[in-house]
């Protein structure tokens, strides 16, 4: 079953997505820090350093929302970093950012579908997707499109939601997702359903040993995945 924002729409999940974010883009850097502790922050921190010995000069930041992901790979120092995503409401205030940050000639933020990318095969040296892979309408067919646009070794970092296994890890994550998180992100953001989707989707999603095994499939090599903070999420590496 496809987990969709809005239940009583008739609309494609590409389509509710990108009316979600739309509606919540003005209020999600505030809520995506609060609702996690800035511990969202450390985790793409993370994802960056397992570039560092790469050092990719083209690379995609893919679902890249407000930007966060494209201005922690500066990082890397690589000479351009292009950001898609479906939702311009998030491109805005990502565009906005970095503007006020002068990073124009470094990042290039631009409308685009994950599941049909607007690029050449083998452009970029590296990809990055920041909560972004469990949005796809089509999870097989936007892995392959981003597949498809990696320069030959180039490096795949994806950044998760998971499930925890552990007590009580697990019941304290399950009871904050599930009731304190939604009520909250009505609160500020005004749409009763965007957070009520986000944990609807995590638990729909196919996290840890089911995602190589998806990776596997589509032909990336040698998949890991490295649980963050008792598995609340993941940072899945692969290459091609």
């Amino acid at each position: 079953m496809t987990v969709i924002p809005y239940k009583e729409n008739t609309n494609s999940k590409k389509e509710q997505v990108a009316t979600m974010f739309n509606n919540i883009s003005n209020k999600y850097d505030f809520l995506n820090h609060f609702l996690s502790l800035g511990i969202d922050i450390l985790w793409r921190k993370k994802a960056i350093r397992l570039l560092k010995k790469s050092q990719p000069k083209q690379l995609l930041d893919i679902a890249t929302g407000t930007g966060d992901f494209a201005i922690a790979a500066l990082k890397l120092k690589p000479t351009k970093i292009i950001g898609i995503d479906i939702s311009e409401g998030m491109l805005k205030v990502g565009q906005e950012k970095i503007k006020a940050k002068g990073l124009q000639n470094v990042i290039e933020l631009k409308l685009g579908d994950s599941e049909n990318l607007a690029f050449n095969d083998s452009t970029f040296d590296a990809y990055t997707v920041g909560f972004g892979v469990r949005n796809f309408e089509n999870l097989e067919k936007g892995l392959s499109e981003m597949l498809r646009v990696l320069k030959p070794n180039g490096t795949a970092i994806i950044l998760e939601f998971s499930k925890p296994k552990v007590f009580p890890i697990k019941q304290l994550y399950n009871f904050y997702f599930n009731n304190m998180l939604p009520s909250i992100g009505k609160l500020v953001s005004k749409d009763n359903n965007a957070y009520t989707y986000l944990p609807e989707s995590v638990s729909a999603f196919p996290d840890g040993e089911k995602f190589i095994s998806i990776l596997t499939k589509i032909g990336y090599k040698n998949p890991i995945a490295i649980p963050l903070m008792f598995g609340i999420a993941s940072i899945y590496k692969a290459t091609k």
